[in-house]
């Protein structure tokens, strides 16, 4: 039998299906009768004939709730892009909202094995792949990948299985960086490489300047939990680094 714990494998999944609550539930379900009553009874809104119940159960918190990877690396990478004023910026993988937010700031193509279907002035969209980025040698000088080399190569958005996945997209993304340009990275940190199939990736700080070593360091920041730190802690076990790189001269060997 497969020891799934010595395999080093964790079943996030597992966890996540046993979140169901059903006596939450219920008492939601009654919160919204109530609520629902109360609305009845009070004077009729005659702009609003039509009434359609449409229940809402978990939205009545005390907190604003947050995802706080995506909240940092994403207003991170976009503080750095508006800084830095490119004329045109590219993104390979990113959230969708991320880039349609700063393509209205700065013209932006947007790079993704699956196609999005709304538009907006300012945002472009071309098919292609990490792995095989469909532009020349050194031809991008805004360059953006947050959250992403960390998943290639583990079939999770219909990729194949690539051990290397994460390496191969590395490569790539310094291939067609021009000199110059700036490259925004942001990828799970853990104070060892780790795989969490198939989730992601875990990289340590030190393999990070390893797969990007053609590139030099102008920035990094860290989150761990809530929290976003200006220094790697391999203490604190998992978190996101953000990355800041930029190209200073051509690889020759970069074939």
């Amino acid at each position: 039998m497969l020891n799934l714990y010595s395999s080093g494998m964790i079943l996030q999944s597992t966890r996540e299906f046993f979140k169901f609550r059903p006596l939450s539930l219920i008492r939601k379900y009654i919160w919204f009768l109530k609520q629902r009553n109360n609305f009845q009874k009070q004077s009729k809104n005659s702009k609003f004939p039509i009434i359609y119940y449409y229940p809402c159960l978990f939205d009545n918190l005390d907190h604003t709730p947050l995802e706080p990877t995506y909240f940092f690396q994403d207003t991170w990478g976009a503080r750095k892009i508006f800084e830095n004023k490119p004329i045109h910026h590219y993104d390979i993988g990113s959230k969708a909202t991320t880039v349609g937010i700063i393509s209205q700031f700065v013209p932006t193509t947007m790079i993704d094995i699956r196609p999005i279907d709304l538009k907006i002035p300012g945002l472009h969209f071309v098919e292609g792949s990490i792995l095989d980025i469909p532009y020349d040698d050194n031809s991008i000088s805004s360059l953006s990948s947050l959250c992403v080399i960390e998943h290639i190569g583990l079939g999770r958005y219909g990729d194949p299985i690539d051990t290397f996945g994460s390496e191969k997209a590395a490569k790539e993304l310094q291939r067609v960086l021009a000199p110059g340009g700036n490259l925004y990275l942001s990828v799970p940190v853990d104070k060892e490489n780790r795989v969490y199939f198939n989730a992601h990736r875990a990289f340590t700080r030190e393999y990070v300047l390893e797969l990007f070593s053609q590139l030099a360091l102008i920035e990094e920041k860290y989150h761990y939990g809530r929290e976003l730190c200006d220094h790697y802690d391999p203490n604190r076990g998992f978190g996101t680094g953000m990355f800041h790189f930029r190209k200073i001269s051509i690889d020759p060997h970069n074939k």
